[in-house]
């Protein structure tokens, strides 16, 4: 018939791998391919589905086979980040338990503003053969599966139960997961039997799209409002989030504060956009922050808050700031605009700081020596944490400055959870932009192991250097086998403690005796786990994976790994034992946990005294 649209008759699962194929992101005029390659685990749900689409052909995305389907979405999680939201790899699991394990992930992506698409297998949406293998049954409601746990961590959820639903299905996932705004984690939940079921699609579908990442502009109105309140200041502080990151608003920023010299502090994600030295960044700020932005920022009288979420960790529970501290808040999204009852300016980073910085013609900070000598003591107590030094053996910050000093300026250092992201905040001098890929918005235990293998993905042309603990190796370590059999060299840091040093030190500095911390052997003489501490060869353990290993006790076997591991071909583990509780401790900062009111123990009773006094000195909102 003439004029009729053109149709292709598809499986589901075969329209939806032609659709993801042909997305694309434009900023700035670049365009970029938003989807090149998929993560699966497959299983009954979807590798008769998601599988067959992909096995045979017609399309350029590559198959990349996880090991555990929460490990292989928190390894896209990272991807997408290093790639500056940019590009995705979409995960695929079965149903039931495989569906459930990328859960955890989901409220990692969204917690960071990170678009994740998750693609979990489902029950039958006819139901004809229910209750099928692994799937729960909830008496409410035969529609209710397993997989509306999404709902909860996902910024944008749809079940297709008809292939005719993928359509509209698809363009609002991507809608979301390109609007730096409103991205996360987006569930396309996949029954199992739609995945394999036929529909006449329209070829329109399948042409290119290109979703535009259209830069929002501050308004004049903004900037007056904006320039006002900082003209007033006379210690004004600024705050580089990660949304001058995912803007690529480094040099903006920098010009700005320049301009108005303005001292500012980093947060984990912000870290690393613009140089360390830089005469007027003051490092990390917050609870895992350093002194000299501490210092400053609690005499502050006006925040410049540039895409940022202004966590608990970045505003010490609300209690940095001075109460009467003005907050001006430049972010894309309004949800995090308010916060602190800050003046909301909802713009994109750059395009922000570029007109901020021409309402601020004229101005400067009447800062003098401040922030140079503040910056100066700090530098101290860094270069002594660095040198460490300790009859009892390696200390975890001079195991970690000794790998910093090591790398290059284009490797990229990954981490997320324990005491080592608060070493890295405080400690850590990165070399280019976007060599420091810090996950602290979840704090997501085995991030980092299977971050790492994510960043390398999106940038295999650098060296990527993962830092995590040896309780976060037990948790999640499964994706490392995947980096053997992709043939990819990422380096493994595992620093051994011996426990969850960083909650040990969190339990211990609220009055708390060592209790479940550490790894150690149940006493049958007390029933408790007080007795011999564990020995876990982690170097054996990675080796049976196909890594070279390096067990290290000295900075002398750590300097020859490093030197030894940068020639290898292979994805290689460095087990260092380090001494526990030789990490940082806080700078002029606190953070508000849940303390017991009532206690028999002395020092659990002065821990709920000093939280309450430090309650007194913080903002309500």
């Amino acid at each position: 018939m003439t004029g009729a649209m053109q149709r292709v008759r598809l499986t589901m699962a075969q329209a939806l791998v032609r659709f993801l194929d042909s997305q694309y992101v434009e900023l700035d005029g670049v365009q970029t391919k938003f989807v090149r390659a998929m993560f699966g685990v497959f299983g009954h749900g979807c590798v008769v589905g998601v599988g067959q689409a992909l096995s045979q052909g017609g399309h350029s995305i590559r198959f990349l086979q996880g090991k555990n389907e929460q490990n292989m979405a928190l390894a896209a999680t990272a991807f997408a980040k290093q790639k500056n939201r940019r590009e995705i790899i979409p995960c695929v699991s079965s149903i039931g338990p495989g569906a459930m394990n990328m859960v955890t992930a989901a409220g990692c992506a969204t917690a960071n503003r990170i678009p994740l698409l998750l693609l979990p297998g489902d029950t039958f949406a006819c139901r004809q053969p229910d209750p099928v293998l692994q799937q729960a049954e909830f008496y409410e409601s035969f529609g209710h599966t397993v997989t509306d746990a999404f709902r909860g961590v996902c910024r944008y959820f749809d079940r297709i139960e008809r292939p005719e639903q993928l359509m509209t299905a698809a363009i609002h996932a991507l809608r979301v997961l390109t609007d730096p705004a409103d991205t996360g984690a987006v569930c396309l939940a996949m029954p199992q039997d739609v995945e394999g079921e036929a529909y006449d699609y329209p070829v329109s579908f399948f042409r290119p799209r290109v979703w535009h990442l259209d830069r929002r502009p501050m308004t004049p109105a903004q900037a007056q409002r904006a320039a006002q309140i900082l003209r007033g200041a006379r210690r004004p502080v600024a705050i580089l989030g990660g949304g001058v990151r995912y803007s690529e608003a480094g040099e903006a920023f920098l010009r700005l504060c320049e301009q108005a010299n303005i001292p500012f502090g980093e947060t984990q994600a912000g870290k690393g956009t613009v140089s360390w030295e830089h005469p007027l960044n003051l490092g990390g700020i917050g609870v895992t922050g350093g002194q000299a932005a501490n210092v400053i920022a609690r005499e502050a009288d006006v925040v410049l808050a540039v895409g940022t979420r202004l966590t608990d960790f970045t505003t010490c529970s609300k209690w940095l700031f001075p109460a009467e501290a003005k907050v001006v808040a430049l972010n894309i999204c309004p949800f995090d605009a308010v916060k602190m009852d800050a003046e909301a300016i909802v713009c994109d980073a750059r395009e922000g700081l570029e007109a901020l910085r021409a309402a601020l013609a004229g101005y400067r900070a009447p800062y003098g020596g401040e922030v140079e000598a503040a910056k100066a003591a700090w530098r101290a107590v860094m270069d002594a944490h660095y040198a460490s030094e300790s009859a009892q053996g390696l200390t975890q910050t001079r195991a970690l400055g000794e790998i910093n000093r090591f790398m290059r300026e284009t490797d990229v250092a990954v981490g997320s959870a324990g005491s080592l992201p608060g070493d890295m905040q405080r400690l850590w001098r990165p070399g280019e932009p976007g060599t420091y890929h810090m996950e602290y918005g979840f704090s997501n235990m085995g991030y980092e192991t299977n971050g790492a293998l994510g960043v390398k993905l999106a940038e295999p042309e650098r060296e990527v250097y993962a830092f995590f603990g040896d309780g976060t190796y037990l948790m999640a370590h499964s994706e490392l086998l995947t980096c053997v059999q992709e043939g990819l060299r990422v380096h493994f840091c595992l620093f051994d403690n011996s426990g969850w040093g960083c909650i040990e030190n969190l339990q211990n500095n609220q009055g708390n005796d060592t209790f479940g911390t550490v790894f150690r052997r149940r006493n049958p003489e007390t029933g408790e786990l007080d007795g011999a501490p564990l020995p876990v060869d982690y170097a054996a353990n990675a080796a049976a994976y196909g890594l070279k290993t390096y067990t290290v006790r000295t900075v002398q076997e750590l300097r020859e790994a490093l030197e030894a591991g940068r020639n290898q071909p292979l994805p290689v583990l460095y087990d260092i034992k380090v001494l526990p509780g030789s990490m940082t401790p806080g700078y002029e900062s606190w953070w508000r946990v849940g303390v017991a009111e009532v206690s028999t123990q002395p020092r659990v009773q002065q821990a709920w005294a000093d939280m309450a006094a430090h309650i007194r000195s913080t903002r309500d909102y």
